[in-house]
């Protein structure tokens, strides 16, 4: 599913330039094949453990994975000529939390540069799934309103039975 409909999404409409920015990469799943499709990637984990197993797995390759906090980011202003995230959100407590994490990810994006991000919708199956874990599942219908408070614009997105996927970009 990574690499035959979320990836090719991902890059189907824009181009996410040559250093990219993943927030949120967990275990690596899509780290492994969006790799393959960019020059340079920077991923951002704020669990230790998985940050240091996937610095391990990765090093020599081109990805430099950074153990940080994705709210607070240790980045640069306009580093970044693309930034994505792929169903990480909903691990974040709170909305201000997960609007802090678009603010963060505007700031350290290029002027004019894409971010691409994708995630479930709520579900009973899915609430079971992460009992003992942060589960808030972002409402499709208050995704693009809360991309464009935090800076973007041409903000794009699409919402089925399972997920949502949006499109934005960075004014500069």
């Amino acid at each position: 599913t990574v690499r035959d409909e979320i990836i090719p999404w991902a890059q189907a409409t824009v181009d996410l330039g040559d250093d990219v920015l993943e927030v949120g990469p967990g275990f690596g799943a899509t780290t492994d094949v969006f790799r393959e499709t960019v020059a340079a990637l920077t991923s951002v984990e704020i669990d230790p453990a998985l940050a240091a197993r996937l610095a391990d797995r990765l090093a020599g390759t081109n990805v430099t994975v950074v153990e940080g906090d994705a709210t607070a980011l240790d980045l640069p202003d306009g580093r970044f000529s693309g930034a994505v995230y792929f169903s990480m959100l909903h691990h974040v407590p709170t909305p201000e939390l997960q609007d802090r994490i678009f603010a963060e990810v505007a700031r350290v994006l290029r002027p004019g540069a894409p971010f691409v991000a994708s995630d479930s919708v709520h579900r009973d199956d899915l609430e079971a799934f992460h009992e003992g874990d942060t589960y808030l599942p972002l409402d499709p219908a208050t995704i693009a309103d809360r991309l464009a408070a935090q800076g973007f614009v041409a903000v794009e997105v699409e919402a089925h039975e399972y997920g949502w996927a949006a499109r934005a970009c960075n004014p500069g």
